[in-house]
């Protein structure tokens, strides 16, 4: 989103005038940014096969997967849902990988018939492939036991995540493997999101390249991902090129030892989309008390839950008045107990009715909002080429009756 001339805009359409046209509150993603954000990745690293999987958690629309899959992207899913829209938007099976957790048995058996790849995370769930599928090639993920950085509710690599089998069960995937004579095909990691120290990330990939040395028919290592994004004008951010251009050297190096060329897998999924989002809504009121200034708005955490789930930043823009003097305000939603958006931050003057917008509302937003107070989900709009896309309707009350039979028992 740029500001010219007084204005925002997002590409070249003005941000007030999607608010009219789709109405508020609304999410608007900006596709050149999610194609800025794959190439900066794809461009940092110097190895012979590099394939980036979208992890579709963060924004599965299908519109947005279409769109990284033209760009060359293969997919991370979780859920065989994800698997579904994934096949959907025109991704071949062998270009997805699906790595659940804790997922029944059916449902991976669902995948296997879906012909994608699959990752398996426990020993139990491995034992069962090797006993009743053993001729099929899968993958393992690895708890390196490391902390990269992040808030602790999404790091997942460390000694207490319920996430891979331990580094320490090297010795039993590979007693599994041999019983059943099963194909290992790729090894898996991933630490979670908001990688602070790239150092402490490249320890643990070393951790996963001496893990990765014990398969003889490994043909793929994913690093999974995490790379973080700016979320304040000072934030600090993964350095990519650092990175890169490390990463490649170390897997490079493990290539030439082992005498095979592999293929380097990453998983980034709100390094892509993050920035491209925004989430607008409308002021309904200044609420002024004898502590502070509330800006309540036309939404709540049933659309944007993560600042209260996280405790997560998001920069806030006041699209009306961009120019207006600085003043403190906290924003606030319509749920009917604590929904804060922002407390005490300072925004352009804020009046009834101006257009509030919040930045880096392209990862985990849209995907985590509800119905909760009984209240509709707003549209998605992507911005291509600089056209408006309405990628998602607005939901409208009768879809949410719209599943609920009403039997009329007394």
């Amino acid at each position: 989103m740029e500001l010219r001339n007084g204005k925002y805009y997002v590409q070249d359409l003005l941000v007030e005038g999607l608010g009219t046209k789709y109405d508020l509150p609304l999410f608007v993603y900006d596709a050149d940014i999610i194609t800025r954000q794959y190439n900066m990745l794809k461009d940092a690293f110097s190895v012979k096969n590099l394939t980036l999987n979208y992890a579709c958690k963060a924004l599965t629309n299908i519109s947005i997967l279409r769109h990284l899959r033209n760009l060359g992207a293969g997919l991370d899913a979780v859920s065989i849902g994800e698997v579904k829209i994934a096949l959907q938007a025109g991704f071949l099976p062998r270009q997805i990988v699906f790595t659940p957790s804790s997922v029944s048995i059916k449902e991976y058996q669902e995948a296997v018939d879906l012909g994608v790849r699959i990752n398996i995370d426990n020993l139990e769930t491995l034992s069962y492939f090797g006993e009743h599928m053993p001729d099929l090639p899968v993958c393992v993920r690895i708890n390196p036991h490391i902390m990269a950085g992040g808030n602790k509710k999404i790091s997942v690599g460390h000694i207490d995540s319920k996430f891979g089998i331990s580094i320490h069960q090297i010795d039993k995937i590979t007693e599994i493997r041999t019983r059943y004579k099963m194909q290992i095909e790729g090894v898996h990691m991933h630490t979670g999101s908001d990688i602070l120290n790239v150092q402490v990330f490249l320890q643990a990939t070393d951790i996963l390249f001496h893990a990765a040395a014990e398969f003889p028919d490994l043909s793929y290592i994913d690093f999974g991902s995490g790379f973080k994004v700016k979320y304040k004008p000072d934030d600090v951010e993964t350095d990519i090129a650092i990175f890169g251009q490390e990463m490649s050297n170390k897997f490079n190096t493990f290539c030439s030892e082992i005498g095979r060329e592999l293929e380097l897998m990453f998983e980034p999924g709100k390094f892509l989309v993050s920035e491209s989002g925004y989430f607008l809504a409308k002021t309904n009121v200044i609420k002024r008390t004898p502590s502070n200034v509330f800006v309540g708005l036309d939404s709540g955490f049933n659309h944007l839950i993560r600042p209260m789930f996280y405790d997560s930043y998001h920069g806030v823009l006041n699209i009306s008045n961009p120019g207006g003097p600085e003043k403190i305000y906290s924003l606030v939603g319509y749920i009917c107990e604590t929904d804060t958006f922002a407390w005490n931050r300072p925004v352009p003057e804020v009046s009834v009715g101006d257009i509030i917008a919040f930045k880096n509302a392209g990862a985990y937003c849209y995907m985590m909002s509800s119905n909760y107070n009984t209240r509709c989900r707003p549209p998605e709009v992507l911005i291509h080429n600089g056209q408006d896309y309405l990628i998602r309707e607005r939901e409208q009350h009768e879809d949410l009756i719209r599943l609920q039979p009403d039997p009329q028992f007394t």
